[in-house]
């Protein structure tokens, strides 16, 4: 029988003639990433086996609610590792630019017209299209006291 190569490490073996679509060599880390592979698929196209996994992780987790924190008590470079990488994503967050809602004051004045609407920095989070709106003002307080709104029009 012809040699193949892994899909794991890419090293060339001779497939077992029982399995004749044998795809990973007989090294354990080689069947270590054949089964995470297959658990991965299994968890993406059958939602009675990703619910008893999650079921099966939630009571290991209450059986053992310390596990984290002693992990990081007894492993100081994974708690440095960790602190560095969220030091990282929190410079990456504050650097995106994000679309706010409400980005105009109180106090902002739009006078009546016709405006376009449109992204001023390409490549923001937000994807919109353009808008061509029309903006009206409806009303106004009166500034002067005994003059009514509608002599003033």
């Amino acid at each position: 029988m012809e040699s193949k190569r892994c899909a794991a490490c890419g090293q060339s073996f001779r497939p077992r003639p029982q399995v004749p679509q044998q795809c990973f060599c007989a090294a354990p880390a080689c069947q270590r990433e054949r089964r995470r592979r297959w658990r991965q698929a299994k968890r993406q196209s059958d939602p009675d086996y990703r619910d008893n996994q999650a079921r099966a992780q939630r009571a290991w987790s209450e059986r053992h609610p310390d596990y984290w924190r002693e992990y990081r008590s007894t492993h100081p470079q994974y708690e440095q590792r960790n602190r560095t990488q969220q030091h990282k994503r929190d410079d990456q967050r504050r650097e995106r630019r994000l679309a706010k809602m409400a980005v105009s004051t109180p106090n902002f004045f739009v006078p009546s017209g016709t405006y376009r609407l449109a992204p001023m920095v390409p490549g923001n989070l937000a994807k919109m299209n353009a808008w061509t709106v029309e903006i009206t003002l409806l009303s106004s307080q009166c500034d002067r006291t005994g003059e009514s709104c509608q002599e003033r029009t």
